[in-house]
């Protein structure tokens, strides 16, 4: 393997420590951080050090996260968890717990000290969609919230004061040189601005989606309160817009209010006919055209495969990127057979699981991490 192969690897592999340690690593991050280290002498463990922080590293709260992933990644060295203090409510919980409560209140639920002690949350990472209760669908609602807001940018053509920006400020150099007699000593610069993509999403609510229905609507709720430029759409056996219902601070509301718009809710599965009535009536609008297109589906087709193959062609030459999330590939036995999902293939960018929230921060990453056309 040549050097520079080697040390590729073990840059991305050191992206993956550090996002499952809870960075935001693209590959976008990790193209800096390539190009960092070759600027720099790979031989001084200082430069190496601060190259990869400076491109991977974007908060303050991270900086000991990287370099505990650093020690222990590129130096070997031993890494203890850190000594996390009791907080000030877990301690009340076990007091409680050792003796009868002083104000004569019972009710905390026995189960409060596990939830605290950061274990709950942990596992619901993880727990498949399908199995989730009402409680833990309640409990995840605030995380699926914070991975919605991720939003893929896109250059601007207005531009703004950046002194490290490519063209220079005609008018601000001039309006400064009345200040030093017409001589245009302060140059100052100007760059594009970066301002959120258009996002659209659309979400299968057919009666094989129907156990990961409501905890992908949660995502589609707060991707849509995320701002402006976000489309949201639900099919079954025909399509139907959501981003007015999904308009309004309670999800479960939102939930509610969807369930009773979408009749077709729990019914048979046209993607098909749902992908051509977007791309006749929305798509001619120019929704989809530079917009990134996010399919929320498990592939299965009732009616002719072929017509999904055309409609995704269609789709694919006017979006941005199109990433397919498919519930069902969580399995590591999946397969692609169903005979939609098998003709919309050729025409994805991305495809990706969707069965749990460790799915859905993949998936903002994804998002985060698109910086060409198709090539998400």
């Amino acid at each position: 393997m040549a050097a520079g192969d080697a040390i590729a690897e073990h840059v991305v592999t050191f992206g993956r420590v550090l996002r499952e340690a809870g960075l935001e690593i693209g590959p976008g991050r990790l193209t800096d951080a390539m190009r960092a280290l070759e600027a720099v002498d790979l031989a001084r463990r200082d430069d190496v050090y601060f190259a990869l922080r400076q491109t991977l590293v974007s908060r303050r709260e991270e900086l000991a996260l990287f370099d505990r992933a650093f020690d222990a990644w590129f130096l070997r060295a031993p890494v203890f968890p850190p000594v996390r203090e009791p907080s000030e409510p877990l301690l009340r919980v076990v007091e409680g717990a050792e003796g009868a409560p002083e104000d004569g209140d019972d009710d905390e639920p026995a189960d409060d000290v596990l939830e605290l002690g950061a274990s709950g949350r942990e596992l619901l990472r993880d727990k498949d969609f399908a199995e989730l209760g009402d409680d833990e669908l309640v409990r995840l609602r605030e995380l699926i919230g914070r991975i919605a807001r991720t939003r893929p940018l896109r250059r601007s053509r207005r531009t703004r004061r950046d002194p490290l920006g490519e063209s220079l400020d005609v008018r601000g150099m001039i309006r400064r040189s009345l200040r030093t007699g017409g001589d245009p000593v302060d140059r100052p610069l100007r760059a594009r601005k970066e301002v959120p993509r258009r996002l659209v999403l659309l979400c299968d609510v057919s009666g094989s989606m129907d156990s990961y229905a409501r905890a992908l609507l949660l995502f589609l709720h707060a991707a849509v309160g995320a701002g402006r430029g976000v489309e949201a759409f639900a099919f079954g056996t025909r399509l139907s817009r959501l981003t007015p219902d999904l308009a309004t601070r309670d999800p479960m509301t939102a939930l509610a209010r969807c369930t009773e718009e979408v009749v077709d809710w729990g019914s048979g599965t046209r993607i098909g006919a749902s992908l051509r009535e977007f791309n006749e009536a929305y798509g001619r609008r120019g929704l989809s055209r530079g917009a990134i297109v996010v399919i929320v589906s498990d592939g299965w087709e009732r009616e002719d495969p072929a017509l999904v193959g055309r409609e995704m062609a269609r789709l694919a030459r006017a979006a941005y990127a199109v990433i397919w999330v498919n519930p069902l590939k969580g399995n590591p036995d999946y397969q692609p057979l169903a005979g939609g999902m098998r003709a919309a293939l050729p025409f994805v960018d991305r495809f990706l699981a969707g069965h749990n929230l460790r799915s859905l921060e993949e998936l903002a990453t994804v998002l985060a991490g698109i910086e060409r056309r198709h090539a998400a």
